[in-house]
């Protein structure tokens, strides 16, 4: 959690409180269903939150923005960005039943009113949303299949309506594709720990934007 503190010193005391909370429920979560390597809980705050985060190290969102998080699996992005950013609405989306429940079971037990959660594929998701988030779920062209008619025509951010996907290793042969504009982060240009030497933010910007 002092690694939370550290790179994102302004947080309030709720968020403090917030964050201090989910170690513990994802805990107690990971020895029911066994959701999050042993190896991983031990880093939880550092590959998990702080991943999670170094989308709002790149981009700050205007209150009242709409974010969908596609293959949320434990809810990440998606949780640790609705602790961030308590003024805009999170829908975390998952096809598994199990994942939701867990989901569902932490975003109540930390009271996070701006959060919601829906079971089903990110294709079959109705409503229309600033920005897509996702952490390592699928290849970025698939993502934006999956996604090109679930944004809003309507941008209320400095950075127009598109897709912010975590993504890792070498990036230079999916990304050639791409016909859209993107810019890619890394992530080792914010956090010093090893971890995230491979890890990098895609942004893709919705052509409907152009």
């Amino acid at each position: 959690m002092e690694k939370i503190k550290q790179y994102f010193p302004n947080l309030s005391k709720n968020q403090i409180v917030q964050f201090e909370q989910m170690v513990a429920l994802y805990t107690d979560w990971n020895q029911k269903i066994n959701l999050i390597s042993r190896k991983d809980m031990d880093q939880f705050y550092v590959r998990h939150v702080l991943h999670s985060l170094s989308i709002a190290k790149y981009f700050s969102f205007s209150p009242g923005t709409q974010i969908m998080d596609i293959g949320t699996g434990g809810g990440f992005p998606g949780i640790p960005l609705a602790i961030f950013f308590p003024e805009c609405d999170f829908l975390l989306v998952d096809s598994i039943e199990k994942k939701i429940k867990v989901v569902s079971d932490v975003i109540q037990k930390l009271n996070l009113q701006n959060a919601t959660v829906q079971r089903c594929r990110a294709e079959e998701v109705k409503r229309k949303f600033h920005f897509i988030t996702c952490r390592a779920v699928a290849r970025i062209e698939r993502l934006m299949s999956w996604t090109n008619k679930s944004y809003l025509s309507q941008h209320n951010n400095a950075l127009p309506n598109g897709l912010l996907a975590l993504k890792g290793g070498d990036l230079r042969e999916e990304l050639s594709v791409l016909r859209s504009h993107y810019e890619v982060q890394k992530l080792s240009s914010y956090y010093s720990e090893d971890f995230f030497e491979t890890k990098q933010l895609v942004y893709v910007q919705n052509t409907k934007m152009k």
